[in-house]
């Protein structure tokens, strides 16, 4: 049973964060309003005070969102809470698409995706390393670098549906999506303060944020606290990384089936499992912004609304985070994860600071 859950959950959201209700609960209208009016109270409170003090309303979005953590405890902020997360997130990335120019991706050149190629490549044999040195199951290190080489919760879902339960439990699959979450969180605080301090150019810090945080909320995120186009780069560097998820899994599929790792008989990935909407219509819409010379109303209105929509997904994330679960698990439990966080930093670091 749990299972047949499992897999209908993965089919159902293969690209979006872990729900806090249950996939088949029957929602209202009414009972999104709980949690959204709880996000847009956040929201305008960071708006607030980035307007008054300067700090950007993302981050500020994010410290007090992580302040109001405590709430999501209450089930009636659920459904509020994974529609800001998730649809609104995904809507949002659809929307930047009005920002960014098929010409301003071909200025990042070949060397930053051959970059991206590689750094996911070390991150995740990071991973089978670590799970050796912590004397843990190969597979879960494969988890755990999977997660943080591509896109945190989200790819950390999709490869587990795809290795098994009966090879990673339940219990360690929650570590990692614990893990690569709060890693996420702290990465994109502390990553912009770091090339800020380390003086890299707008393009530098977009590729190095891009590059490393795991989750794309966060990513991007963190891309516009430290400016409007490292944002731009930030977006285009991560949304790269997730669209990558689809060879991971082919080749993850292949091993796992010859090696009879796979859980039960032979697993099975299509196309449509891995080419996610919210790309395909980011995609759709920068291509209608390098061809059309849209209104200028239509290009600012779309940004504004992105805009709004990435700070309530990023408050909604940050409340939803259990932070409280890093004090019930060892910190052996999150050596994986740890190791490979660190290993995409520092790697992307280095790639930066040669573009």
């Amino acid at each position: 049973m749990a299972k047949q859950a499992r897999e209908e959950f993965y089919m159902a959201d293969l690209y979006g964060e872990l729900q806090l209700t249950e996939p088949k609960e029957r929602r209202t209208i009414a009972s999104y309003l709980p949690g959204l009016a709880v996000v847009a109270v956040a929201a305008l409170a960071a708006l607030w005070l980035s307007e008054h003090y300067g700090p950007p309303a993302i981050l500020m979005g994010l410290l007090i969102g992580l302040a109001l953590n405590f709430v999501s405890a209450d089930k009636r902020l659920s459904a509020g809470l994974d529609l800001a997360s998730q649809t609104l997130l995904r809507l949002g990335i659809v929307l930047l698409g009005l920002r960014i120019t098929i010409g301003e991706i071909t200025d990042l050149g070949l060397y930053p995706f051959l970059a991206l190629v590689v750094i996911m490549a070390t991150v995740i044999f990071a991973g089978l390393l670590a799970a050796r040195l912590f004397k843990q199951d190969i597979l879960f290190g494969l988890l755990a670098g999977g997660a943080t080489a591509i896109c945190g919760a989200s790819a950390a879902l999709a490869l587990w549906s795809i290795i098994g339960e009966k090879r990673v439990s339940q219990e360690r699959f929650t570590i990692v999506l614990l893990g690569t979450t709060i890693a996420s969180a702290c990465a994109m605080t502390f990553y912009p303060a770091i090339a800020a301090f380390l003086g890299l150019s707008d393009t530098q810090a977009g590729f190095l944020i891009g590059a490393s945080i795991h989750d794309v909320a966060q990513a991007i995120g963190g891309g516009f606290s430290y400016s409007e186009h490292a944002g731009e780069v930030a977006t285009v560097v991560k949304l790269s990384r997730v669209s990558l998820l689809v060879p991971v899994l082919l080749i993850v599929t292949v091993v796992l089936n010859r090696s009879g790792a796979a859980d039960g008989a032979q697993q099975t990935f299509t196309l449509r499992q891995g080419l996610p909407w919210f790309i395909a219509g980011f995609i759709a819409l920068v291509i209608v912004n390098s061809v059309v010379a849209l209104p200028a109303i239509v290009s600012s209105s779309g940004i504004s609304i992105a805009n709004i929509l990435l700070l309530l997904a990023v408050i909604a994330a940050a409340v939803k985070s259990n932070l409280a679960g890093l004090l019930s698990h060892g910190l052996q439990c999150f050596g994986p994860v740890i190791m490979t966080t660190l290993t995409a930093f520092i790697l992307s670091l280095i790639a930066a600071q040669m573009i």
